[in-house]
């Protein structure tokens, strides 16, 4: 908690003093590029990684090299993996190595009898710990040269980004726009088959009362239930309902 605490303080004061602006013209300045920079930042975590736990890297290191690496066009995921793999260096070499002391606690510190063979054991020093622990931090170091080396052990499984032209998008949006104008013309009757038809008569004439316009002819409605059955009697949903239950 108390971590989180201080790398939070410590990269608010670092963005405040304009501390990213300085870390960027000191880091892109490397000779070599993006290999140069690499090779100068794996470094710098790996010697940080000793006195550094990952947590404490991740939260405080990370937020500041991974700014300039997107601006260098590196793939940001395969950097984040890539300093993955160099910070769990920092569980394997003094003096706080994690893995370390881990062993530690469990290994033997006085000679003890073998309960299988009954010999006496030399107990396991801390020497020899730190030892054994070396092929295994070189075998670390060379997974990390292996992914510079070969981006594509970790961007290879990754999904494409997909490109999206944006004058195309506007001038398909603006085409729908003006086919959905002229559909929605209240002279023209669209057709099946995609075609438009004028409509018939005046759209703006009033119906005349006398010719009996926009009512029904009788016998014409016989199939509409929105005007009730033939005769001018009105539906009676309460009787309908009341028939129904009859039935």
């Amino acid at each position: 908690m108390f971590i989180l605490v201080g790398a939070t303080i410590f990269s608010m004061v670092f963005q405040a003093a304009d501390g990213p602006v300085w870390v960027e013209h000191l880091l892109t300045k490397l000779p070599g590029g993006h290999l140069g920079f690499l090779i100068f930042v794996n470094v710098l975590v790996f010697f940080l990684a000793f006195f550094l736990d990952f947590f404490e890297l991740s939260f405080i290191v990370v937020p500041v090299l991974a700014p300039i690496a997107d601006k260098m066009g590196i793939d940001l995921i395969w950097f984040g993996v890539l300093l993955a793999v160099n910070m769990q260096t920092s569980f394997l070499h003094p003096p706080f190595g994690f893995a370390l002391f881990y062993l530690r606690s469990v290994a033997p510190e006085k000679p003890y009898v073998d309960a299988h063979t009954g010999k006496t054991m030399e107990p396991v020093t801390t020497m020899q710990i730190y030892k054994g622990a070396i092929p295994f931090l070189l075998l670390q170091l060379s997974m990390v040269a292996i992914l510079i080396a070969f981006p594509a052990l970790v961007t290879g499984g990754l999904d494409k980004p997909v490109k999206v032209d944006m004058k195309a998008v506007e001038q398909q949006m603006l085409q729908d726009l003006n086919e959905t104008d002229q559909s929605s013309d209240f002279n023209t009757i669209v057709v099946p088959g995609g075609n438009a038809a004028p409509a018939t008569g005046d759209g703006n004439k009033a119906p005349n009362p006398a010719s009996g316009g926009g009512l029904p002819e009788a016998g014409s409605g016989a199939g509409d239930s929105s005007f009730g059955p033939v005769g001018g009697e009105a539906n009676d949903p309460m009787k309908a309902i009341q028939d129904s239950i009859g039935k």
